[in-house]
């Protein structure tokens, strides 16, 4: 009997068989196609905050490893010669490179990320990245991470290198773990590292110092020292204690701070306190003095006010009626009249007078109002710019 033919699987090897001509002819038409065409264009993409590296020094690399790229074949640019070179740069983890058929030229950059900066003991400064790396600072940027000082014995060469000492190892983990915890990274500011080699963590709030010893059962300790800041801290104070010892995983060990050295402890006031104050302080005194000013011109003012309002019209008009009478026409006689006569003058003049001062006081009193309003002008004015000198 002649056997059954398995067309299945002549389908497809003669399927795959397609495909891969399809693909040699594909790369056959790459090929041909990075003979033609030309770089039109570089683009430089650096994701994240940090900015350790700039663009222009990647441009720099690439001008000094390749040379002028815009306008050169594509098939002329060594893609895995740069992402060897960028990779090579202390502040970059990973560079990706790829060309598109337009003739644009795609590198992906991705910096590195520190987690802890470190002062040793021989006045070096690096970081550590997340990857437990050392790599240098940068006259570029500073990173905002914790600073770790005092007995560090760990040094740093002249290229990225791993962690040689378990100090260092311990202080990585730490370092770790307060980043990726919102409420520690909040916390604490500082790591330092006593004589003993163990780490003390300073924090943000409170004037204590945490002695964590070595980063062994760490999320256990920092537990404990949680539970602490809830259910102890509220009752007794921050600034009871002088440390708080979480370096054994079952218990807390404190220190109790001297109340008289509480007592003793002068008082902080920030600069924005002091300026606050300040500020009010001077506003009060130019309020003052205005209040002060003002005060003495309406007092000023206010008798001359009352000296009008003191001479009363009707006593004018009396003295006009009594000398509309003329007694002197009714009466000729020679005695009388001389004396009469003699009088009647004299009581007529004080009237004029009045007549006169009131309306000398009334002509004041307008000139004094207008000039209060201007002398006040100018003593407002005046305080200000004594104002302003003294704030510079």
């Amino acid at each position: 009997m002649l056997k059954r033919i398995n067309w299945s699987a002549i389908f497809t090897g003669f399927a795959w068989l397609i495909s891969l001509a399809g693909v040699v002819v594909l790369l056959s038409f790459i090929n041909v196609k990075k003979q033609t065409v030309k770089c039109t264009d570089v683009k430089i993409l650096i994701p994240g905050a940090d900015n350790f590296i700039e663009r222009e020094e990647i441009d720099a690399i690439l001008r000094e490893d390749q040379g002028v790229l815009l306008g050169r074949n594509i098939e002329r640019i060594n893609i895995h010669q740069i992402e060897k070179k960028l990779q090579s740069n202390p502040y970059i983890a990973f560079a990706k490179v790829y060309v598109e058929m337009d003739g644009v030229l795609h590198i992906e950059v991705k910096q590195r990320q520190p987690v802890v900066r470190i002062l040793n003991n021989n006045g070096q400064d690096f970081y550590i990245d997340n990857d437990g790396l050392k790599m240098p600072i940068s006259s570029n940027f500073t990173a905002n991470v914790l600073v770790a000082t005092g007995n560090i014995t760990e040094v740093f060469g002249s290229r990225v290198d791993t962690l040689h000492t378990q100090l260092a190892r311990d202080l990585y983990k730490a370092a770790l773990f307060i980043k990726r915890d919102t409420l520690w990274d909040s916390q604490i500011e500082q790591i330092v590292v006593d004589g003993k080699d163990d780490i003390e963590l300073i924090p943000r709030v409170g004037n204590q110092r945490i002695i964590l010893g070595d980063a062994d059962s760490l999320e256990k300790k920092m537990t404990n020292l949680l539970l602490f800041y809830k259910k102890a801290m509220p009752q007794v104070g921050w600034d009871t204690y002088r440390t708080i010892n979480i370096k054994y995983t079952n218990q807390i060990v404190c220190e109790k701070r001297d109340s008289t050295e509480i007592a003793r402890r002068p008082k902080t006031i920030s600069s924005a306190d002091s300026l606050r104050i300040q500020q009010k302080v001077s506003d009060s005194l130019i309020n003052a003095v205005i209040g002060k000013t003002v005060s003495e011109q309406t007092a000023k003012a206010t008798p001359k006010k009352v000296e009008t309002v003191k001479k009363p019209e009707p006593k004018k008009a009396e003295a006009k009626k009594v000398e509309v009478k003329k007694p002197e026409a009714a009466k000729p006689k020679e005695s009388k009249p001389a004396a009469s006569a003699a009088t009647k003058p004299k009581e007529s003049k004080p009237a004029d007078k009045k007549q006169t001062t009131s309306v000398v006081a009334d002509k004041k009193k307008t000139k004094t109002a207008a000039q209060l309003k201007l002398e006040r002008e100018k003593e407002i004015r005046s305080l200000e710019k004594q104002y302003k000198t003294q704030q510079n």
